[in-house]
């Protein structure tokens, strides 16, 4: 049986030293007096060849733990495990294990892969804010696997009435970091498709506060003889041409002189600054046509119609602010009507005036969501289009015959 005083006097000359105590394990001398290199020679269970297993280094290694390990190799090759092979093998279950993410984690790994595609500045901002505001306070620390429909109901519940449309986004959001772990094999379903069912109902007013608060559209002519031309600075003039248009505010900010042409009175918005990608032809009425020009002679800069005074792009908030400036009167009580809501009071006026449906979406650039009917429709309906916007830009700036003008109860 190898002893310590033998082990410690092994030299590099020496051959190997049989330990006696475990079937082939042996000290191999190593490249300095005093030291070497634990062995386990062994017939492979699995193969039949001639397997050599090391265990490290003496004295680093001691005689008791080399036997030790090389005992344990030796209970496997009764029972027909080739230890080397076993060893490999756990290496690998160890290296393929899925590490699974906390929510934070999860979260900022969506935002990342998916904000490259979002061509709103302020979308992919608010995106992420959102969660690290109600969420990650809340789940952020806690692995995905572990999460369940009564955590993500806790993080929403106490903005579920007071602030409706956060909480929709919050939820929203939160399916969706919760569906790509779905996709990664994290979770073995979303538990936010059931929080629905562990929140009280939503009364009435938190349920409209969730679209955008819309001015109606039979107080329009007032609030823009009033308020919106009042003046000739670049925000009523943008709010204005937005109306006219019923254009989202970003597509109207975002415009070029090279995307206008006064001749045929067309505005052309390529697919990139469209929300379904696809380029979008705008009839412009006689009223859109003359303020543009008034634009041009006023904005002096070489590509934006509507600049900022410092010559970017204005922010959402110019429109915003604007708007809360003069109470804009909306549809939610309590509530500024928004830029994007005059959207909706174009097509409320649309219906309710009898414009054609199919008109009124394209006029809005909506996308046909039925795969059959889309196929069908070809043709955005420009010329149509054109006596559509004429017709509402009469409404809206007061011109219409025999229009009726309705006084802005509530405006301060």
């Amino acid at each position: 049986m190898l002893t310590e005083t033998r082990a410690k006097r092994i030299k590099t000359s020496d051959k190997p030293l049989a330990d006696g105590t475990v079937v082939g394990l042996r000290l191999l001398p190593g490249t300095m007096n005093g030291r070497g290199k634990w062995q386990l020679r062994f017939t492979s269970p699995e193969t039949g060849a001639r397997r050599d297993m090391g265990f490290g280094v003496y004295p680093d290694v001691s005689i008791l733990s080399a036997r030790e390990r090389a005992s344990e190799a030796r209970k496997q090759i009764a029972a027909g495990i080739d230890p080397i092979e076993e060893a490999e093998r756990q290496q690998d279950e160890a290296a393929c294990a899925v590490r699974i993410p906390t929510f934070e984690e999860a979260a900022k790994s969506v935002f990342e892969e998916h904000k490259a595609s979002w061509s709103n500045g302020k979308h992919v901002d608010q995106w992420i804010n959102t969660l690290t505001t109600y969420a990650f306070p809340m789940i952020g620390q806690r692995n995905v696997d572990t999460l369940k429909p009564a955590d993500f109901a806790n993080v929403i519940r106490p903005i579920w009435s007071s602030r409706a449309e956060t909480a929709r986004r919050v939820k929203q959001r939160c399916h969706a970091v919760m569906k790509w772990c779905w996709g990664k094999e994290y979770v073995q379903g979303n538990p936010v498709d059931m929080v629905d069912m562990l929140l009280p109902k939503q009364s009435a007013s938190a349920r409209v506060s969730i679209h955008h608060p819309a001015m109606p559209w039979r107080i329009l002519p007032q609030f823009m003889q009033e308020i919106v031309r009042a003046g000739d600075d670049v925000t009523r003039h943008l709010l204005e041409f937005t109306i006219l248009t019923a254009a989202r505010s970003g597509e109207a900010r975002g415009m070029v002189w090279n995307e206008v042409d006064l001749s045929t009175a067309t505005w052309i918005v390529p697919a990139h600054r469209m929300k379904a990608k696809a380029v979008h032809r705008v009839p412009l009425s006689s009223r859109a046509v003359e303020l543009l020009e008034k634009r041009r002679t006023l904005a002096k800069h070489p590509k934006l119609v509507f600049p900022s005074p410092r010559g970017a792009v204005l922010t959402d908030m110019a429109l915003t602010k604007f708007l809360r400036t003069h109470k804009a009167v909306s549809d939610v009580p309590g509530r500024v009507a928004t830029a994007h809501g005059f959207r909706s009071s174009f097509r409320d006026w649309a219906s309710e005036t009898g414009v054609a449906r199919d008109v009124a979406e394209r006029a809005l650039a909506h996308t046909i969501r039925n795969a059959v009917e889309a196929a069908y429709h070809r043709t955005d309906l420009l010329e149509q289009r054109r006596s559509v916007m004429e017709v509402w830009a009469a409404h809206v700036t007061g011109a219409a015959a025999g229009e009726d003008v309705v006084a802005l109860v509530g405006r301060a």
